[in-house]
């Protein structure tokens, strides 16, 4: 290590090339991949992991994944320990053995240099079905593990370079669209080829030991950065209470979450008891999932050039007990545990905005939204729809939240409506911001869009996983929550109203409609520049009736202008009207649909 101290500049190199190598893995896959779920959603992760497992580098994807990749190569080195040899390759997507919910298919292959084992480069992509009684493997109204799809713990997938044929057959029997299924198994094979190939050139021209050095180093140094970087922070206790509206399966009974920030010195420890006990829908998280949601949260207000690997999870003490919705044991069902686990950033935001107000931002829309469409065609060949659409971020304290943009954990892109209607029986009829659906606030919540989809075949499963419609997004230091979700069949004709979370056959003809929530806001919207809310009501973001009303701006929409009197006037009133009240910290005003 007394050489690596000596030569900066060949350390910093080598961590570029490395982060480089993880994420050439993710192009790689993204340019590779066949579903939807991948190419244009891109859901999956890449990491390069030292010889026992310890995650160096990150590909630059998805952070709902942050720190998964310890657990699945934990459980990997658990049952195969020292029995890895050159050429074998590992997969699992078991959420009670390394995995995190079944799409979720981790594939790994260990990088062995001279038979000696070196490293491992791994993947993580959702596949878009992996079995069970809806197709998607992603409903939010299954009851337990057994319902959800076909479990995989670690095993090999390959051995010695021969493929497992026994798994192969397993797969290709049990998954509804096999040929899309294998062929993103074969994009993050690729991923892991690549990743081997370009670390062997690395070893070969640096030497073994310095690289494995270097490696060593590289989490060290992510270490030392992290603690400094928290030592920065206030010391001291901050709690924070958020609620699901409920589990799809007891309506109406809302799901608590709650984490405890404890800062001392150079640590941090998020600690969630105090969450609900797991629950019977399919919401529940894994201990993996929940660390990634307090890990981006965490890295969030932390400084950005900080490393994604092992060393920030040293300085980073992640608590959830077994049982509860926050670490769910068996028979837990898991696979709309994406609600739950960006419900947590959300919450992990809420304690660290009593920390840091200046630095931390409203809720988001709450989301991603799950929505699958499964079904076949009158030659009964299967398809299958997945897509998880985000839209909006809460307030900031010094901008507007952002409008259509996807939640900070999810990192995800939308699916173009061109592709989504060549590779599926749909029909895009729209897809446009909601007005006043963004909480006010001096700076306010970005939109919430709506987007229509008329099926054209015959018959279909449709399951969607939202939230957010009880207990809207919360605004910050007098911003106001933002407008809740809506789901809606036949929005024109019937307009029929329907759950959150639901699981139904749709015909030839119907239109689902869903509307994302909005932002919160974030501070006292009385305090909103004018001109900015004109340019919103210009750009059909806020309704002159909104301007008025939160933000007592008073508007000609015949000339599009202020009118300054009115505005001061009004603003006067309303100030009066609170004269003597304290703008509360956190605004769930509209909680359970008030």
């Amino acid at each position: 290590m007394s050489t690596i101290g000596r030569d900066p500049i060949g350390f910093e190199l080598f961590k570029n090339t490395l982060f480089s190598i993880a994420d050439e893995m993710a192009l790689t896959i993204y340019r590779t991949a066949y579903s939807g779920v991948l190419k244009d959603g891109m859901d999956y992760s890449t990491a390069f992991c030292d010889g026992e497992g310890r995650t160096v580098a990150q590909g630059l994807t998805m952070p709902g994944h942050l720190g998964s990749f310890p657990d699945a190569l934990g459980a990997t080195l658990k049952r195969f320990g020292d029995r890895m040899k050159p050429g074998d390759i590992y997969c699992l997507n078991d959420p009670f053995e390394g995995g995190m919910h079944l799409p979720d298919v981790f594939i790994l292959k260990p990088i062995f240099y001279r038979n000696e084992r070196i490293a491992f480069a791994g993947t993580v992509c959702h596949q878009t079905d992996m079995g069970g009684r809806v197709a998607g493997s992603n409903a939010s109204d299954s009851t337990e593990t057994y319902q959800e799809g076909l479990r995989i713990p670690p095993v090999k997938m390959y051995d010695a370079g021969e493929p497992n044929e026994t798994l192969f057959r397993l797969i290709e029997k049990n998954v509804r669209v096999p040929v899309r299924v294998f062929g993103d198994m074969r994009a993050q094979l690729s991923a892991c080829h690549v990743a081997e190939m370009a670390f062997l050139r690395l070893v070969d021209t640096r030497g073994l030991d310095t690289v494995k050095a270097y490696m060593q180093e590289l989490i060290a140094y992510t270490e030392r950065m992290t603690r400094a970087s928290l030592k920065q922070l206030p010391d001291g206790e901050w709690s924070f209470e958020d609620w699901i509206d409920d589990d799809g399966i007891d309506y109406g009974k809302p799901i608590r979450l709650f984490v405890t920030l404890r800062k001392s010195g150079d640590t941090l420890v998020a600690d969630w008891t105090g969450s609900s006990p797991q629950v019977k829908g399919a919401i529940n998280n894994t201990l993996s999932y929940t660390k990634a949601a307090t890990y981006t949260g965490i890295k969030s207000v932390l400084p950005p050039e900080i490393p994604n690997n092992d060393g920030f999870h040293r300085a980073v003490q992640v608590i959830a007990p077994p049982g509860t919705i926050a670490n769910c044991v068996l028979p837990a069902a898991t696979a709309a545990r994406g609600l739950t686990g960006f419900r947590m950033v959300d919450c992990i935001f809420g304690a660290l905005a009593l920390m840091l107000p200046e630095r931390v931002f409203a809720a988001s829309d709450g989301g991603n939204t799950g929505i699958s469409i499964g079904g076949y065609y009158a030659d009964r060949k299967p398809f299958i729809y997945v897509d998880f659409i985000c839209s909006a971020w809460g307030g900031r304290p010094w901008a507007d939240g952002l409008d259509g943009n996807a939640s900070m954990f999810a990192n995800l892109s939308s699916h173009p409506a061109e592709v989504i209607e060549t590779e599926h029986p749909l029909e895009i009829l729209g897809m446009e911001f909601v007005a006043d659906s963004g909480g006010a606030g001096m700076f306010r919540g970005g939109m919430g869009f709506r987007r229509d989809y008329r099926f054209v075949e015959e018959e279909a499963v449709l399951q969607v996983r939202s939230d957010r419609r009880a207990f809207r997004p919360f605004g910050l230091y007098g911003g106001k929550p933002g407008r809740p979700s809506v789901n809606i069949i036949n929005p024109h004709t019937e307009h029929r109203v329907v759950p959150a979370k639901i699981t139904m056959t749709i015909r030839q003809g119907d239109v689902y409609r869903h509307e994302l929530p909005g932002g919160g806001g974030w501070g006292d919207p009385l305090q909103r520049e004018p001109a900015r809310v004109l340019r919103d009501v210009r750009n059909e973001l806020v309704s002159v009736e909104a301007a008025r009303r939160d933000y007592g701006v008073v508007i000609d929409p015949q000339h599009w202008k202020i009118d300054e009197t009115a505005t001061a006037s009004l603003r006067a009133e309303l100030r009066a009207r609170r004269a003597g009240a304290t703008l509360p910290v956190v605004d769930r005003s509209g909680a359970n649909g008030d």
